[in-house]
């Protein structure tokens, strides 16, 4: 079913974040055609009382003057050009971006105000881009973080329905790295009993090094509400075996604790220490419970 496209403009292009390891992000679009069973925006579309579950994405909200209202936000005074995350809500090249376009002309507004930007995606159409991401480079930081948490085929198609193939991402992060721009590979989620065992991490890890990224970071699946109803339920679809696993994983909690994580940790040092030259570096996305720590991100 092709999602519905509502063309309305916005009033304000930047939003503060909290939680984040970062202040800035902005979404061009609202809404992802991507239907990631485990995607965490699912719980702030919950607490806004709007669909968190396969309605999620079904309508996408094009900002048509995004870029404008953008351009007069960085021109402020005020702005002291922090870095801004683009995609922390929705992805900025989801097939929309190839009609629409306003991701591209939000970079280019950036770049113009020497504002540093980090892309998150797991989209391919990023490397339509790779022109304005070599001028603002001359100017600023910029990093594209490439969403890859695994190349099993079964565990992409179950989960990740609206993605490209794992290999078309492997295919971006490789072009992107010859073009000079700094490429990260996010190995995020890392689903428990599905793409966490030792030789499907390795893989992630030497494939990304392989393709020329320069950092990996990986977290492990979480489930708040309006996440926890839609995952489980693809799961039991999907994967019924793991149910019971996961019910239990996850009881009267969102975040796995740390007797649980910890195997899974040591998996991803187990895969680091197969692959020359891997050290860590500091890890983006979504910062875990004061309970649950900082997963391990690794630099190939």
């Amino acid at each position: 079913m092709r999602p519905e496209y509502r063309l309305e403009p916005c009033k304000s292009a930047l939003n503060r974040v909290r939680g984040m390891p970062f202040e800035w992000s902005l979404n061009p679009y609202m809404g992802c055609a991507h239907r990631c069973t485990f995607c965490y925006v699912r719980h702030f579309e919950l607490r806004a009382d709007r669909p968190s579950d396969d309605r999620y994405g079904r309508s996408i909200r094009v900002k048509t003057n995004v870029a404008e209202v953008l351009a007069r936000e960085l021109a402020r005074k005020s702005w002291q050009r922090e870095e801004v995350v683009v995609g922390a809500a929705t992805d900025p090249y989801q097939p929309a971006e190839g009609r629409f376009r306003l991701t591209r002309r939000c970079l280019e507004e950036l770049s113009s105000a020497w504002t540093p930007f980090s892309i998150v995606t797991r989209g391919p159409l990023v490397v339509r881009d790779i022109d304005v991401l070599q001028e603002a480079s001359t100017r600023v930081s910029v990093n594209v973080s490439i969403s890859l948490p695994t190349l099993d085929e079964r565990v992409w198609q179950t989960t990740e329905p609206g993605t490209a193939p794992p290999r078309s991402r492997l295919q971006a992060i490789r072009r992107l790295a010859e073009a000079g721009i700094d490429v990260t590979v996010g190995m995020a989620p890392i689903l428990p009993g599905l793409s966490d065992r030792p030789e499907l991490l390795e893989e992630v890890v030497r494939a990304a090094k392989s393709a020329g990224a320069r950092a990996v970071w990986a977290n492990v699946l979480y489930l708040k509400p309006g996440i926890r109803e839609h995952f489980l339920r693809h799961l039991a679809e999907d994967w019924p075996e793991q149910v019971a696993r996961y019910e239990q994983l996850y009881a009267s909690r969102a975040y796995l604790t740390t007797s649980v994580t910890g195997p899974i940790r040591e998996q991803v040092r187990e895969a680091a220490r197969a692959t020359p030259n891997v050290e860590r570096v500091r890890p983006r996305g979504p910062r875990p419970a004061p309970t649950e720590p900082l997963q391990l991100t690794l630099a190939v």
